[in-house]
């Protein structure tokens, strides 16, 4: 049965296409016959409560060079659609917040949308970890300035992190007698005024930052391990780090379980987490990567799972 689905994302033309998870996805959905639509964020509107968009019908090539083809912008109703993707990158800002609202209309209409508009509305990337605290090392969200120091003091090794950052940005690690933490605590927090994340570090970073991809639940057979690029202490591969594929491991996989269920309940049917040797430090559940990476060196089709779970839902 033809589909037609949606992708709410950021401007298609300046995707990486070696590395795009979105596009993974939409080429598997065109591989089924499913109708694509493009949306930009810029082209939502709403007229007396009903949600709609500029949007524009695509093909799609796993081509380098030439990896869409888009039709004339037309004015098409969210509700009109089967399934609208959410893949909007961060930074989770109001006007995030607000595309969340125009797709909270769909969804209530009865218009699949994925990942849930309220879920990635109550889910914080980073707070979300706090969910499951058995999964997570040492951790501290706060603004105040004598809370992080003892907890520098407690743990001497930490990392600080925005709460809504993305690709390892504004993340620093604070060493035993570091000089700069009162610099670096004022910068990120504002002069006290802006809650942050610090949690104990990590020395097994050097095997790797893993993305775990969870699809409907259930993870994926192979993490991502990104690799921090030498000097570096974050694996972001927008930070220079190198993915390898791993298989996963017991903790990896009860990680998952524990945390893949709770997902599926509020509606996160594509979501990421980041493990540290045994520990979470983030779920990521707006735009997850990593798609593309894993399908090219252990022949997945992470984006057919991904339809898989869409069809039984629509079905």
């Amino acid at each position: 049965m033809s589909r037609k689905i949606a992708v709410l994302m950021d401007p298609i033309e300046n995707i990486k296409v070696a590395k795009d998870t979105s596009l993974a996805m939409m080429l598997a959905a065109q591989k089924r016959g499913w109708q694509l639509h493009y949306i930009q964020r810029k082209n939502l509107f709403m007229r007396d409560g009903k949600p709609a968009a500029r949007t524009q019908a695509v093909k799609v090539f796993d081509d380098k060079n030439h990896w869409y083809d888009a039709k004339p912008e037309e004015d098409t109703f969210l509700t009109d659609f089967d399934c609208i993707l959410m893949r909007l990158d961060p930074p989770f800002n109001m006007d995030y917040v607000y595309a969340t609202y125009f797709l909270q209309r769909a969804s209530d209409a009865g218009t699949l949308v994925l990942n849930n508009p309220a879920a990635l509305r109550d889910i914080n990337e980073k707070m979300f970890t706090a969910w499951f605290p058995d999964c997570c090392p040492p951790t501290l969200i706060t603004s105040l300035a004598d809370k992080l120091r003892d907890f520098h003091q407690e743990h001497n090794d930490i990392i600080v992190k925005p709460l809504d950052g993305m690709g390892g940005a504004s993340i620093f690690r604070l060493k035993p007698d570091d000089p700069n933490v009162s610099v670096v605590l004022e910068t990120m927090t504002l002069f006290g005024e802006r809650q942050i994340m610090a949690q104990r570090y990590i020395p097994e970073i050097t095997d790797g930052d893993k993305r775990i991809l969870v699809v409907d639940g259930e993870p994926v057979s192979h993490a991502l391990a990104r690799m921090p690029a030498a000097g570096e202490t974050r694996g972001n591969l927008a930070a220079g780090g190198t993915g390898v594929a791993v298989p996963l491991s017991d903790r990896d996989r009860h990680i998952a379980e524990t945390i893949g269920p709770v997902l599926v309940e509020k509606g996160v049917l594509f979501a990421g987490i980041d493990v540290i040797g045994d520990w979470v430090t983030e779920i990521n559940v707006t735009s997850p990567t990593c798609a593309r990476e894993l399908d090219e060196q252990c022949n997945l089709d992470i984006g057919s799972q991904f339809m898989d779970a869409i069809e039984k839902r629509l079905s």
